[in-house]
């Protein structure tokens, strides 16, 4: 059968055009898919799609940006915690009354084989509490036996004094970083019999000369803690030694932790013994 004039009539595969195109043969024009019961002749409504696409664009964008962002706060530090100075603290015994110089003098000596920790400027730096006078008799004229005159000591003698009690080299703290009476362990490192030891890497520490490096690994003095007393002769810790480095893992022994109180007590500790040096 011959087609008719508008169309195969009865063209099997597809149905007619109601009426004819209205532009040239020849010429690309898009449009859109016939709906079942729509105009066959409709335009695609460009505004619309350029309005979708600019959306999804922009949603693309918004989730880029909000990965972004999330990424850059995820390393956004909170600000530093720490005091703006050294505190005046009074330094409280373990038996919970003031600890004065004579107090301290009776009953700490060099030979006292228990660490007694208080923690200051900062709630998380202990350190080491020392009277490095004889129980009886003055210290030895080759030192072997206790110290006196010791730089930045207080009392009677000027042999208490206060040291860090992490270690400079890794930051191990106390007690595996512990006091070593005279005695302790045979070895005498740059001649010395007593001093503070970490038996975690081996290096040691002068007592009796500003914590100063006997042995590495460590190569910074422990930072020692200022004291004074006061006419009653109470004790109190004020500030570090100037010169002093930061106490082992804060960039400034200020910064890192919040403060301590007004008062302070010394804390009991069994040190951890550990006569192993480097050679």
């Amino acid at each position: 059968m011959m087609p008719t004039a508008s169309g195969c009539a009865t063209c099997p595969i597809a149905a007619g055009r109601p009426s004819p195109l209205d532009f040239p043969v020849g010429q690309i024009r898009r449009v859109a898919s016939i709906p079942a019961d729509g105009d066959p002749t409709a335009d695609v409504d460009e505004t619309k799609r350029n309005v979708l696409k600019l959306l999804a664009v922009a949603g693309l964008i918004g989730a880029g940006a909000g990965g972004l962002a999330g990424g850059i706060f995820q390393y956004v530090q909170p600000p530093t915690v720490g005091i703006p100075a050294y505190p005046k603290v009074q330094l409280i015994d373990v038996d919970g009354s003031p600890l004065t110089v004579a107090k301290a003098e009776s009953e700490y000596n060099v030979a006292t084989a228990d660490l007694f920790l208080f923690y200051y400027p900062l709630q998380n730096e202990p350190n080491f509490f020392l009277n490095l006078y004889p129980a009886s008799g003055t210290p030895n004229e080759d030192g072997t036996n206790g110290a006196e005159n010791v730089p930045y000591g207080i009392g009677t003698n000027n042999s208490i004094v206060a040291y860090s009690a992490i270690c400079q080299h890794l930051g191990c703290p106390a007690p595996a970083i512990a006091y070593y009476p005279p005695g302790t362990c045979p070895q005498t490192p740059g001649g010395k019999t007593f001093y503070i030891h970490c038996s975690c890497h081996g290096s040691t520490y002068n007592v009796a000369n500003s914590a100063s490096n006997l042995t590495g690994p460590a190569i910074l003095p422990l930072p020692q803690v200022l004291l004074e007393t006061d006419d009653s002769g109470n004790i109190f810790a004020y500030g570090m030694r100037p010169g002093s480095p930061p106490v082992n893992g804060h960039l400034d022994t200020l910064q890192g932790d919040y403060g301590v109180g007004s008062t302070v007590q010394l804390q009991k500790e069994t040190p951890v013994i550990l006569c192993s040096f480097p050679s």
